[in-house]
């Protein structure tokens, strides 16, 4: 039996500082995740990850730094959704995926 099989994982954050649509983000989010990565479904796997991923950078949007510890106007949630993008896909250019699990 793998590791996923019949089992739950609870992910615990601390949320303190989080907005209520914060954290309903962040459990849809996990939802979302969990879904793409057991489909089995074509449609269901490009949907769901292009969902992932457009649901991160509504996240990013309204993180703390963007919407509080602006500057001058700066756009930082922009500029770092920009920033992400520029790495996944010189990522995705290299072929390169990086493992994040010993």
């Amino acid at each position: 039996m793998g590791f996923g099989k019949g089992k739950k994982v609870f992910i615990e954050i601390d949320a303190t500082e989080l907005s209520e649509s914060q954290v309903r983000m962040l459990k849809t989010i996990n939802a979302m995740l969990a879904h793409v990565l057991t489909t089995e479904e074509e449609g269901e796997f490009f949907d769901g990850s292009a969902e992932a991923m457009r649901m991160c950078a509504s996240l990013i949007k309204q993180a703390h730094f963007a919407n509080d510890l602006q500057f001058d106007g700066i756009p930082y949630a922009d500029q770092a959704l920009e920033y992400s993008m520029d790495i996944l896909s010189e990522h995705m250019v290299n072929s390169r995926v990086v493992q994040y699990d010993n």
